[in-house]
């Protein structure tokens, strides 16, 4: 078996629906772009306010890949 070596990328996701909608969409697209996603870590959560309500939901992942 030999050793595996990954790179670590951060991307940020957004939602105007949920904290979950936006780790998601964070990860496929970066997935659409990057071969060999395997894991993803969550740094921050953080959202925008409108009118006293919340707008969209942010979250800062770091997400790693295998590399060739």
């Amino acid at each position: 078996m030999s050793d595996r070596n990954y790179k670590v990328i951060e991307v940020v996701g957004t939602s105007h629906s949920s904290i979950e909608d936006a780790i998601t969409g964070a990860v496929e697209k970066t997935a659409e772009t990057i071969r060999d996603v395997r894991w993803f870590e969550v740094v921050e959560t953080r959202g925008h306010v409108v009118d006293g309500k919340v707008d969209h939901y942010q979250v800062t992942l770091k997400i790693g890949f295998t590399l060739e």
